[in-house]
């Protein structure tokens, strides 16, 4: 068998196969299970693998270019319209199969483990982070019951709560005092948890010298910087700054037929993560620009625009333009310059 191309539907267990020859005719069409996949391809003939990039992608794309494979990985919304019947693992496995070799597909770059284990703690933190809200407003929303009002901002939970627990002359129960005390100890915990992955996150990020160069860029921090290192990987992986931005999701949605062309709001694909951080940065920006007394060129950009617009859409426009700058500075191998000016041959 002259095996070119396989597409593997990945799972937890069990995975399906479906391998074509040079000429398309089908020559694989079966189920393998985990155990047997590194002892099958490691026998087999270098080839094409194409694999939708899901979970554990990464890993036995990782794994399966060690045994001297060409591997790519596809978004999985890309590799849907192959499918041509009802939906299953052969059905999908066949969808891969020919997906991967058209030669307008777009792949997703393969991440190394070092990458994934800076993602992951920016998960952890997140997850940290959003249980941390969740519990803050649940001890909130407790005392509300019983006239016990908290200002908004979590600062206030850990300040307001111990003395309402102490105070007997409110209508608070014995029994909710000592579940209450327990609630604020595991928010206490959640706290030290975030805390510590934001540490580890900073560490990596004080040893990373293109981390570094990111975060001299206004509106993008250690936290941001970290994240679109681990995410973008290679600047050689995205053609020009447009297709970061784009690949992020801060770009126009088109909505266009006949000629004419209709734009939309953002498109809002990609990593929310990563587009929350560069817009939140993006607002940070926008608060401090009209404080200075001489700004530079970029600042008077910024200043004219919120003037014409909304600060929201500012907001996005600046994150779309930071997200071109840190694809130019990965690409050129460049330092941050404030007033940088791009020279045009005459």
């Amino acid at each position: 068998m002259n095996i070119t191309t396989i597409g593997i539907d990945l799972a937890k267990s069990v995975f399906q196969l479906h391998g074509i020859d040079s000429f398309g005719k089908v020559l694989i069409k079966k189920q393998i299970k985990r155990a047997q996949m590194a002892e099958y391809f490691v026998n087999l003939k270098p080839c094409l693998i194409g694999m939708q990039a899901c979970g554990s992608a990464h890993y036995w794309a990782r794994k399966l270019e060690s045994f001297g494979h060409t591997v790519k990985l596809m978004p999985p919304q890309y590799v849907k319209p192959y499918v041509k019947t009802n939906k299953n693992d052969a059905a999908d496995a066949e969808a891969i199969c020919e997906a991967v070799t058209r030669p307008n597909m777009h792949f997703v770059p393969i991440k190394s483990t070092e990458q994934q284990a800076i993602l992951s703690l920016h998960r952890m933190r997140q997850g940290y982070v959003k249980a941390r809200t969740a519990q803050a407003n649940q001890i909130r929303g407790l005392l509300a019951e019983f006239g016990l009002e908290i200002p908004q901002g979590i600062g206030y939970i850990s300040k307001r709560v111990p003395d309402i627990l102490e105070d007997a002359s409110n209508e608070l129960p014995g029994i909710l005092r000592i579940e209450i005390q327990s609630l604020l100890e595991h928010l206490n915990e959640l706290n030290t948890r975030a805390d510590n992955c934001k540490k580890k996150i900073l560490a990596w990020h004080k040893q990373s010298e293109t981390s570094k160069k990111l975060e001299a860029i206004p509106g993008i921090g250690p936290l941001t910087a970290t994240a679109l290192i681990a995410s973008i990987g290679e600047a050689k992986n995205f053609k020009n700054g447009r297709q970061v931005a784009a690949w992020i999701g801060l770009v126009p949605r088109q909505h266009s037929s006949g000629g004419k062309q209709n734009l939309l709001g953002i498109s809002k694909r990609g990593d929310i993560y990563l587009r929350t951080l560069l817009i939140h940065g993006a607002r940070s920006v926008i608060y401090r620009s009209g404080q200075k007394e001489n700004p530079t060129d970029r600042q008077s950009w910024l200043n004219q625009l919120t003037q014409r617009r909304n600060k929201n859409v500012a907001a996005v426009a600046l994150a779309n333009k930071n997200a071109r700058i840190v694809w130019a500075i990965l690409h050129h191998n460049r330092e941050y310059q404030d007033n940088h000016k791009m020279l045009v041959a005459a």
